[in-house]
């Protein structure tokens, strides 16, 4: 008797739970926090002519574009951020081979402590260095398209550069690249060497299929 008394009453206790849970939940669906279109890569880049190269932020956005005609190619995101710049480069025989990479952090958009990292070779093993930006300097968090600098790069023809990149962006939204296409598909994404221009005039090669 006393264990019949003890089921109906642990059942009564669990209906009550369960209509508790269906009116105590939530009363719409869920937020969404972040409607954007994000990305994070890792992009490589062969240098196909020797130079000291000052790179924007709107070269880094002008990476990833979409075209709207022949010769007309808009950015795919509207923010970057830098994660690390990484340099190989190795010497020709009996010659050294420097590479560099500063983030200057004296303009606006990388305020913050300069940082150098180079690296020298005079033998078979290239010339290396991983670059990454300061925590405590503007250079590390989300910047916005603008002539400003993000990094210069210094290196020998045959370099290889990686850039690891996270972009952000929005619907709606849309920046024209700074300089036109070469024979373009409407519609088709693209990737653009890491110095804003043309395949056929940019010193940075990306290892990619879709070039413009």
């Amino acid at each position: 008797m006393c264990e019949l008394i003890y089921t109906m009453m642990r059942q009564r206790k669990n209906r009550k739970g369960a209509a508790r849970r269906r009116t105590g939940g939530i009363s719409h669906p869920p937020q969404i926090p972040q409607l954007n279109i994000a990305h994070s890569v890792r992009m490589r880049y062969v240098c196909n002519s020797g130079t000291v190269q000052n790179v924007s932020f709107q070269n880094l956005l002008d990476t990833f574009l979409v075209a709207s005609g022949a010769t007309a190619v808009w950015d795919v995101f509207q923010a970057v951020r830098i994660r690390a710049v990484e340099v190989w480069a190795i010497p020709v025989i009996g010659n050294a081979s420097t590479v560099e990479v500063q983030f200057l952090g004296n303009v606006a958009g990388q305020y913050g402590k300069p940082q150098v990292w180079t690296d020298t070779s005079m033998g078979v093993q290239p010339a290396h260095t991983r670059a990454v930006p300061n925590r405590q300097s503007t250079l590390s968090l989300w910047q916005q398209s603008s002539a400003d600098v993000a990094f210069q790069l210094t290196c020998p023809t045959g370099a290889v550069i990686d850039l690891e990149l996270s972009f952000i962006g929005r619907f709606g939204v849309s920046l024209a690249a700074q300089n036109v296409s070469v024979a373009a598909s409407a519609g088709a994404f693209y990737i653009r060497g890491f110095d804003g221009l043309a395949v056929a005039t940019t010193k940075f090669t990306p290892q990619a299929d879709a070039i413009v």
